[in-house]
């Protein structure tokens, strides 16, 4: 007959044992990762860069894993509604997303209150791309051929110009708002919710110009119903060789990237993140992937999860005087 010490040190032991076992059935579930489709959210509408780029490597991620990486767009508030669905699912590798450079050193300048911290809220892991802005015009709707002839006939125009962008606060807006200061020009912002709204707007004639993402505007470009007039990276485009950089137009200390990396929620297991960062720096160095990222727009990029937060850090005080001088809020 078991004695009464027996039987309590049995019942003790059962708590531990449970916690083992809820332990390793833990650790298999993380080691088999991912066992069903990977929801991936993207917090803009289709058809932009941020898109676009996040399709052609959830696509990749899929063909790694052997699961489909299914893209679930959840624009609005400068990125903060897909972010905050991001922050708030499980932190099992079944949600991720794209972030950008907006999320991590902008949009806390631009809202007065915040449903995420990415300092807290995330797992991040790892840069992903990145590429400059591009200064467009409507070829049907303005004959300047070169940046200082755009500039000087936004001068001479009665009503002055306008510009569009993807949203308050984004690099498109405030590279346009610094370009308007530095040169005076009297235009007017015009945000929409995405390159899907804007180029409509600008091949109409109902937007002058725009200074965004150069990934959303290849196509037009190369199709001709577009101009480019200058790139805001710091060397040429390696497409678009005939399109100086703001340096080369005549307007100095220009240069602005835009760039993207994957997050997931917090307290995500550290090996699933390190399987999707090792995919991405194998998936980045791939050929094929790199010649569809050029003709895109964006070059592929990696990185560790704490460089991409550190770069995101380092760049917060550039962008919040860039906020301040333009006056931009998103409340």
């Amino acid at each position: 007959m078991p004695t009464r010490r027996a039987l309590l040190g049995a019942s003790l032991a059962m708590p531990a044992l449970a916690v083992s076992s809820n332990a390793n059935a833990q650790a298999n579930r993380v080691a088999a990762w991912p066992e069903r489709p990977v929801r991936f959210i993207v917090p803009y509408p289709p058809a932009g860069s941020t898109d676009l780029l996040s399709r052609l490597l959830a696509e990749r991620l899929g063909q790694k894993f052997g699961q489909n990486f299914v893209i679930e767009n959840r624009p609005g508030a400068g990125g903060n509604i897909g972010m905050d669905a991001i922050a708030k699912a499980a932190p099992d590798g079944y949600t991720m997303g794209a972030s950008t450079i907006g999320h991590f050193s902008i949009n806390q300048y631009l809202y007065s209150s915040m449903p995420w911290d990415i300092d807290k809220d995330f797992s991040v892991l790892g840069l992903t791309w990145e590429f400059p802005n591009v200064l467009v015009v409507a070829t049907q709707h303005c004959p300047a051929t070169t940046l200082q002839e755009f500039i000087a006939w936004v001068k001479k125009r009665p009503n002055g110009a306008s510009f569009g962008s993807p949203g308050v606060g984004t690099t498109p807006h405030l590279s346009g708002e610094i370009f308007r200061n530095r040169l005076q020009l009297d235009a007017t912002h015009v945000p929409f919710r995405g390159a899907a709204q804007t180029i409509p707007a600008m091949l109409s004639g109902d937007v002058t110009f725009a200074i965004d993402n150069l990934a959303s505007y290849v196509p037009v470009i190369q199709e001709g119903r577009m101009r480019a007039l200058a790139v805001t990276g710091a060397q040429r485009w390696p497409t678009l060789p005939d399109v100086p950089t703001m340096a080369e137009a005549g307007v100095d200390d220009f240069v602005i990237t835009s760039w993207g990396a994957f997050v997931a929620p917090a307290g995500l297991p550290r090996p699933i993140v390190e399987k999707v960062n090792g995919a991405l720096k194998e998936i980045s160095a791939d050929e094929g992937l790199k010649a569809r990222f050029l003709q895109a727009g964006a070059l592929t990029l990696w990185s560790t999860p704490e460089d991409a937060m550190a770069r995101g850090k380092a760049e917060r005080p550039m962008w919040q005087a860039a906020v301040k001088a333009s006056g931009a809020r998103a409340d």
